[in-house]
């Protein structure tokens, strides 16, 4: 009888356990389900706004259109050379994508392999990086600006290629630096005991292993050249090369502002963005875990 009230009691404390359990997972889910609500309020309203006239959007921004009209989505495809500046924004991100990922990889894997003799210098270095994400890129403006006219660069992809790769130097090498620290170097002494050299040890070894990490900087980069606009309007003025970003800007004239185009044409620019992200979003979590875990 013992044993057969024992045996009672566990059950009810397992019983117990497991409710209380699955009352807790419900929490977390309401909570998740809410926070993701809350974010989404900013675009859920952008949408709402894009199928309004001007002056709904400025007497009565909260409430619902009047009639559901893609006025404002036609005039954007109607005014903008989507095709056009889609095609300039893949090749400027295109080459800055790949200037990046090789200068950052072999500048991050030697310093991630050197030996600083002081622990001042190392601290210095990684404070360097530091500092390059802290300095916002529009007090780079002036300087880029007479840098791209002596060199004669104005109205050229390189104009913006060679600022987006110098930009991103200090976040790509944190999150590479803070990677390959932790690879292991048992593989890296097998591949050349077996006879690779630098280049293949390099491109064959170590790039294929760290490929979340390649990942995770390939999205973060692709869609902020997406999404940069201060360089652009400062470099380029010639409207066969205007990017993405740009052309929201040919709706603000010097005395208007078509609101409903620019929230019509900034939501047909976001949903590419948004499909990318969420196809790419486990790729960014397990890069940036990696490389946080690992450095």
């Amino acid at each position: 009888m013992a044993h057969v009230e024992v045996q009672r009691q566990t059950n009810v404390t397992l019983k117990h356990s497991k409710s209380k359990k699955s009352r807790s997972h419900l929490g977390g889910y309401i909570l998740i389900y809410f926070i993701t609500f809350v974010v989404m309020i900013p675009f859920l309203w952008m949408l709402l706004l894009s199928f309004k006239t001007n002056s709904e959007i400025l007497n009565s921004p909260f409430s619902l259109p009047e009639s559901f009209s893609f006025q404002n989505y036609q005039k954007a495809i109607e005014t903008l050379d989507i095709l056009l500046m889609y095609k300039n924004t893949f090749i400027i991100a295109g080459i800055t994508i790949v200037g990046q990922i090789i200068i950052t990889f072999m500048s991050s894997f030697a310093l991630s392999r050197m030996v600083f003799k002081s622990k001042k210098l190392k601290g210095g270095l990684n404070f360097y990086f530091l500092l390059g994400l802290a300095i916002p890129p529009f007090i780079l403006l002036f300087p880029v600006y007479r840098l791209t006219i002596e060199l004669g660069l104005m109205n050229t992809h390189a104009s913006l290629v060679l600022p987006y790769i110098a930009t991103s130097i200090s976040f790509n090498s944190l999150l590479f630096i803070g990677f390959l620290k932790g690879f292991p170097k048992e593989i890296e002494e097998a591949a050349i005991i077996d006879g690779c050299n630098l280049f293949s040890l390099c491109s064959k070894v170590v790039l294929p292993m760290i490929m979340p990490v390649v990942a995770t900087i390939f999205i973060f980069n692709i869609l902020y050249v997406w999404n940069e606009f201060p360089f652009a309007v400062t470099l380029i003025s010639d409207e066969s090369l205007s990017t993405i970003p740009l052309g929201i800007s040919e709706f603000k004239g010097r005395w208007s502002i078509d609101y409903g185009g620019i929230i019509a044409a900034s939501i047909l620019i976001m949903i590419p963005q948004l499909v990318f992200f969420g196809f790419f979003q486990k790729y960014i979590i397990e890069g940036m875990t990696a490389g946080a875990v690992k450095g």
